[in-house]
């Protein structure tokens, strides 16, 4: 029979036990009291710290175990007394902390403690190097995913870019769009065209763009290619700026695996210059056949007519003044002679009438015109000439010019309209436009006949100026006009051109060629609308920008000088191979199109202009510098130092 144990040793077996099972956990853990005596440890507590035995026992001070780490260097570089000092100064407070604590080694311990009232403080010692390394590796492997992803998203934004950058390059519209005929890509054309955002898709309707109109007339088309088929097809397209162009679109359909079609490529070309040439190349080929035409008839109608003149004029002088004269000879005279005024039209048109060419002053002949057909004008037709103060003088036939005059401003009248105004302007012909009107660029004189009267449609533009051709009732007028004012511009190497529709009135433009050789001399051009002066300095201005064109200009002229426009490279260049009084070249850097201002002033520099300039917004070293020799004038700017920089002296 065993004896119970004494209340003594009961404790002590607690203890022990006690002291086994936290000797068991992997944490470190101490107890002391409030006079940070040590009352409790564990063997994880030794160990994790590399404490010696001898450190711990039964009320050993909290102190000494600072003091070890201290000196061996545990808290890093510095003082041990003041690293001792300050860490037992914060173990009074007993306050709850928990920090983490990288030991030499490397070994990463958790530190946390928390006080125990009325007994002292407890610490638990939790190593977490291993928890951290596989932290740390998360993080390193997230962070090579995250870059990996990064760098492939950047590849393919790059692709896009590129692919991006090449289909905006390309002169035409391309596009896809799904098997609900939703977009998923436009170019750049389709922003051009029709003010479309292509990063806004969603807003992307082919029906909105294009009109209910032009969408139904191409449905069959995309309902075909939806079929697999691939079809190409012609229409017409307004664009946001008005114009209506020609377009030809292709559509390409995509099939999937099994056949079906999942959507369909599109690729749009801008017909409109390739027409409008065909159209000008046909007109041209059927002016040329109908002007000899009409050439070889007229040239032997006026050998007819040379004969029954003569005969009748013989017949007429030998019979006196009879009655028979009067009644037989003096009408067939009057036929011959209206038939002369037909064979002169004739040969107007076929470019063979013989011209009295010489250098003209268009204003006053334009003036003249008016005023002696005003009188004659219906009630309310209000007729009125803008010539401008500055004169305008033509190499030109001045008599057959005012025929021309009066044949357009009568079939003003004939069009019922209420105002016509004659406008005469000076003008440059572009290589563009020249090319466009079968001219010679270069500076010219431009008169315009406009009015508001009825318009014409287009088969009545096309064929306005064929022989014989009129809208007029039948004996009312000859068809002869048009034709007439068309073989006398281009006999006198000018242009003609037409802009008219039904209901918005029509202009006829007619460029001249301004007078050549000594007796143009005195002659001022202009481009672009601008006006030189007589007895001024002759500027040029390139900028594209217009308002700040308008203000750069007036600050020239309130220096004195008579200023040209221009509001390209390309234009800018024409005029100066135009226009050798140019005492001054001032240019914008940066400007759209392919010639900037740096080339216009090298070639400035090249035809020996005395002053030569370079103006731009841009910040210094943004765009480099200009031709060697050449000032650069920073926007905005003073009319002081516009003055100080047009006031240079000229290059020798």
């Amino acid at each position: 029979m065993s004896t119970p144990s004494s209340p003594i040793e009961d404790p002590l077996k607690r203890y022990r036990s006690l002291q086994a099972a936290l000797d068991l956990i992997d944490q470190g853990f101490t107890l002391i009291d409030n006079d940070l005596g040590l009352l409790a440890w564990n063997r994880s507590f030794l160990r994790l710290l590399d404490f010696p035995d001898t450190l711990a026992f039964p009320g050993a001070p909290f102190e000494g175990f600072i003091r070890y780490n201290a000196d061996r260097g545990e808290y890093g570089p510095g003082d041990a007394a003041a690293q001792v000092a300050e860490r037992v100064e914060a173990a009074r407070r007993f306050e709850s902390h928990e920090f983490e604590r990288v030991r030499p080694d490397g070994t990463v311990l958790k530190v946390r403690g928390v006080p125990v009232p009325g007994i002292g403080f407890i610490t638990l010692y939790s190593d977490i190097t291993a928890q951290k390394r596989a932290e740390r590796q998360i993080l390193e492997h997230a962070a090579e995913l995250e870059r990996r992803v990064a760098e492939r998203t950047s590849e393919l934004r790059l692709s896009e870019a590129q692919m991006r950058l090449i289909t905006d390059s390309i002169p035409a519209l391309i596009a896809y769009f799904d098997h609900r005929k939703a977009y998923r890509y436009i170019n750049r054309g389709y922003q051009d065209w029709f003010g479309l955002d292509p990063r806004r898709l969603d807003r992307v309707s082919a029906r909105e763009f294009l009109g209910d109109t032009t969408y139904e007339a191409i449905r069959p088309n995309v309902t075909r290619a939806f079929a697999g088929e691939a079809v190409t097809y012609e229409y017409e397209a307004r664009c946001v700026d008005g114009r209506v162009r020609t377009a030809r679109t292709t559509l390409i359909p995509e099939k999937s695996a099994d056949g079906a079609v999942v959507g369909c490529f599109e690729l749009t070309f801008d017909m409109s210059e390739l027409r409008r040439t065909q159209q000008q190349l046909a007109q041209a080929e059927k002016m040329e056949a109908l002007g000899q035409l009409t050439g070889g008839i007229a040239h032997d109608f006026n050998n007819m007519l040379t004969v029954i003149i003569g005969n009748l004029g013989a017949l007429r002088e030998r019979m006196g003044d009879g009655e028979q004269a009067a009644d037989f000879v003096d009408p067939t005279l009057a036929a011959a002679r209206r038939g002369v005024d037909l064979i002169r039209a004739l040969l107007g048109f076929a470019r063979r009438q013989p011209l009295n060419a010489g250098a003209a002053d268009i204003a006053p002949l334009a003036g003249t015109v008016v005023k002696l057909l005003r009188r004659s004008m219906p009630e309310g037709l209000k007729l009125e000439v803008d010539a401008g103060e500055k004169p305008l003088r033509a190499w030109v036939d001045a008599s057959q010019l005012q025929d021309a005059l009066v044949n357009m401003i009568l079939n003003a009248r004939d069009a019922k309209a209420s105002r016509v105004t004659v406008r005469t302007a000076p003008a440059v012909l572009t290589p563009e436009r020249a090319e466009e009107l079968q001219a010679t660029p270069g500076p010219c004189v431009r008169i315009d006949v406009a009015d508001d009267g009825q318009g014409m449609d287009a088969a009545t533009r096309a064929r306005v100026f064929e022989p014989f051709f009129t809208t007029k009732r039948h004996g009312a007028g000859t068809g002869l006009g048009m034709s007439m004012v068309y073989g006398f511009v281009r006999q006198s190497g000018g242009a003609i051109d037409i802009d008219s529709a039904l209901g918005r009135g029509t202009v006829v433009s007619l460029w001249l060629p301004v007078a050549a050789g000594a007796e143009r001399a005195d002659i001022e051009v202009e481009a672009a609308g601008a006006e030189r002066v007589a007895g001024r300095s002759l500027a040029l201005l390139v900028e594209d920008d217009p308002d700040v064109r308008k203000v750069v200009r007036r600050s020239l002229i309130d220096l004195g000088f008579a200023v040209v426009e221009a509001e390209n490279g390309t234009e800018a260049m024409t005029i100066l191979d135009h226009t050798p009084q140019i005492d001054l070249l001032l240019s914008d850097v940066v400007m759209p199109g392919p010639v900037d201002g740096r080339e216009v002033a090298r070639h400035a520099l090249a035809r020996r202009v005395p002053r030569v300039a370079l103006m731009s917004g841009y910040a210094p070293g943004e765009i480099g510098n200009g031709p060697e020799g050449v000032p650069m004038l920073a926007k905005p700017f003073t009319q002081r130092q516009l003055a100080d920089l047009v006031r240079h002296p000229a290059r020798d």
